[in-house]
């Protein structure tokens, strides 16, 4: 099935369905998160409660396992693996949250908002270093390898956005550099970390697979500030813009403003607090000029890349899945 095909397949409940090969294991997961991160401190478990109540689909988790399963249904120490991975990204989002003084994540409180910047910044290290020390635990050194690179590329990623001081004069080159740092390492590593624990002859093309599928997903992340209202995303539409973050629409759209069009567009960059007409009519000039078609476009190439990744493994219920996922990324409504 072709990238265009899946895009015209239904996508109710699509998540529950690609995870049905690993539902038992990935059921497993938040258990195994909370085993790594339990402390005798009780700011740390106030924290962890929290964060325990406002995890997401556990995307990364859920690739690693269908990675892992490609082979060895059995594939040991992989749920723990899994686990890993969503601390991982869960360190980055606390961290995220905090420097960008977000204060709602997913219609909940971000850390920062509901206890401070400084416990913010602190837990985040503190589950880097509990999802580290479950690797060391295990003993063994490729998956540590795996998750300290994706970490590393993360935090370059975030210090490489924070110095660049000309928002509209971050190129297309940028923006991508940044996603493939901040976003497709992570799931790169999920799934070369999950073909370690299970079909480790197909480690390479798993985590190429997952790198481009994470430049898919950002992608269409970034559409969906464009396009989604609060209510569906649980954070407000236009969020990016109001952060003065300048992304993949934005960016193919300028060189097609007329004089009139940027005009509105250095006015909302120019403004500390941007109100909620200007990012409305920012995003009308960014859609007349083609920008969310671009990224659109953009987003499929980086899906259609994701599908080659796959070509060779061998045909099984975790394939399928992961070539769902695909499709769901990419038309994802939140």
């Amino acid at each position: 099935m072709t990238i265009s095909e899946r895009l015209r397949a239904p996508v109710a409940s699509a998540l529950l369905d690609i995870q049905a090969p690993v539902r038992a294991e990935l059921d497993r997961v938040p258990a195994e998160i909370w085993r790594i991160v339990k402390a005798d401190a009780p700011i740390i478990a106030a924290v962890n409660a929290h964060l325990m109540g406002m995890k997401g689909k556990m995307l990364r988790p859920t690739l690693l396992l269908l990675s892992s399963a490609l082979e060895d249904r059995s594939a040991p120490r992989a749920v723990s693996m899994a686990a890993v991975a969503e601390l991982v990204h869960l360190a980055s989002v606390v961290h995220d949250d905090s420097v960008d003084h977000s204060n709602v994540r997913r219609g909940q409180p971000t850390i920062n908002a509901l206890f401070s910047h400084q416990i913010a910044v602190i837990m985040g290290d503190y589950l880097y270093s509990r999802a580290l020390a479950e690797l060391v635990r295990l003993e063994d050194l490729e998956p540590l390898r795996a998750f300290t690179s994706a970490s590393n590329e993360m935090t370059l990623g975030e210090m490489r956005q924070l110095s660049s001081y000309d928002a509209l004069g971050f190129s297309e080159c940028d923006y991508f550099a940044l996603n493939r740092a901040k976003t497709a390492s992570l799931l790169g590593a999920a799934c070369e970390v999950g073909a370690l624990c299970g079909a480790p002859r197909h480690r390479a093309a798993l985590r190429r697979y997952g790198e481009q599928l994470g430049m898919a997903f950002q992608l269409a992340d970034d559409l969906l500030d464009y396009t989604a209202t609060e209510s569906v995303t649980g954070k407000p539409s236009g969020n990016d813009l109001r952060e003065h973050k300048v992304t993949l629409p934005l960016i193919a759209a300028l060189p097609s403003m007329s004089g009139a069009q940027r005009a509105p567009v250095d006015a909302l960059f120019e403004s500390a607090v941007p109100d909620d007409a200007q990012i409305a009519e920012v995003v009308g000039i960014v859609t007349e000029c083609g920008g969310l078609e671009y990224a659109r476009r953009k987003g499929e190439e980086f899906a259609q890349e994701a599908e080659e990744a796959l070509a060779g493994l061998p045909a099984s219920e975790a394939r399928q899945s992961l070539a769902d996922a695909i499709a769901y990324v990419l038309d994802r409504r939140s």
